[in-house]
């Protein structure tokens, strides 16, 4: 019944360079080329072109012939705009597919709204999904996380009320890979401390002592060589940078060869090699804490963490004092534990570390890419179609 919807995800959506058309990939999951028939016998007919646009990005472009219309299926979202509501311009591609509910108009008035609703999206950890939420939702079918990370949905609660949970992995990995590169540089070459040298009004003349250390050559520990572990790997190699890495499965030794990584079967062997030691791992019971005391004091003194995870993967006190008493070099974070921090926790009083708000998906083409994800996941469940991108409660 969600048909059209689905096929106007599609409508000249701009493919970057090197890049697939996420909803064109997994739209094709969700709906038959030759048309598919709802439980009300709505047919809907599609042809398909590709266009070169002004830019020179080519784009496909879906003309789709409805033949009856349907209700939009509800979803659930914390708010449109402000400070955590979905983004303006991913609304409206969600209104493009669902009849948008926010948080405020569902408990003005859950007894007519509560049956509406088919779907949670979820922007940004929000909204939270506890139990009282669940039992409010008859008709919820699916819960579908913007992200890769569900650390902070219970998956097991959400599956016994008979709920699938999706997340968009796709959308992830080039950018959050990219944000890992970018920490790696900027704590090598010392980039947001030169910065302040540079711009300060006490600044009166630089100073030639003032030295960086080289990412070229260096070697590279990566924890956790998952798809986005994995395309660091790539954007290292071009820096000839001698790759470790350690995961809970071994790659394909072709894997391995393509990017001139190593395997470490013991992630202690990997910390005392490495240079850099970059995070790439799901938050989990076994990842909680992954690095601490023991873990930093291995690490060579001259040796650099990155955290793009998840932080509640380092344990933040053992790093404050590894930093001040330089048992390593210095620490570069996209995410902390709590976010942000505490205006007085000690991490932001030190010169040796790099915190960014926890962006590394903060880029247009990451947001949308994964509002898209988002959107074929939940069609795929609502259609009853195999799902592109479903998390299963271990």
């Amino acid at each position: 019944m969600f048909m059209s919807k689905a096929f106007s995800l599609l409508k000249l959506i701009p493919l970057m360079s090197g890049q697939s058309n996420l909803a064109y990939r997994f739209i094709h999951q969700v709906i038959d080329s030759q048309g598919h028939r709802c439980h009300r016998s709505t047919i809907y007919k599609q042809r398909y072109r590709t266009c070169l646009c002004s830019s020179g990005r080519r784009t496909i472009s879906a003309e789709t012939k409805v033949m009856a219309k349907e209700e939009l299926p509800g979803v659930l979202i914390l708010d449109i705009g402000g400070t955590h509501g979905v983004l303006e311009n991913l609304a409206v591609l969600l209104r493009k597919h669902f009849h948008l509910i926010t948080m405020k108009e569902f408990l003005e008035n859950k007894e007519e709204i509560s049956k509406k609703i088919q779907s949670v999206f979820v922007f940004e950890y929000r909204p939270t999904i506890d139990r009282e939420l669940l039992e409010s939702l008859p008709n919820l079918k699916v819960i579908a996380n913007s992200g890769v990370g569900v650390d902070h949905l219970d998956l097991k609660m959400i599956s016994s009320f008979g709920v699938k949970v999706t997340n968009t992995p796709h959308a992830v990995a080039d950018p959050t890979a990219d944000m890992g590169m970018a920490l790696m540089l900027a704590s090598a070459r010392r980039l947001v401390e030169g910065c302040q040298i540079a711009i300060s009004p006490d600044t009166k003349h630089f100073a030639v002592d003032w030295l960086g250390v080289e990412v070229t050559r260096a070697t590279l520990g990566i924890i956790g060589m998952g798809s986005i572990g994995y395309k660091v790997a790539q954007r290292a190699r071009a820096f000839n940078m001698r790759i470790l890495y350690h995961n809970r499965n071994r790659r394909r030794k072709e894997e391995e060869e393509a990017v001139g990584a190593h395997y470490c079967e013991k992630m202690e062997d990997l910390l005392q090699q490495s240079d850099f030691v970059m995070l790439v791992v799901n938050l989990t019971p076994e990842t909680h804490k992954l690095i601490g005391k023991r873990e930093l004091g291995l690490m060579k003194p001259s040796a650099t963490l990155i955290n793009i995870s998840r932080g509640a993967v380092i344990d933040q006190d053992a790093l404050v004092e590894a930093l001040q008493n330089k048992v390593i070099r210095a620490a570069a974070l996209d995410v902390t534990y709590p976010e942000p921090l505490p205006r007085d926790h000690p991490l932001l009083k030190l010169n040796n570390i790099i915190i960014t708000p926890h962006i590394g998906t903060a880029t247009i083409q990451a947001m949308h890419m994964m509002a898209e994800e988002a959107i074929a996941n939940m069609l795929a469940v609502l259609n009853g179609q195999p799902i592109p991108s479903e998390v299963f409660p271990k």
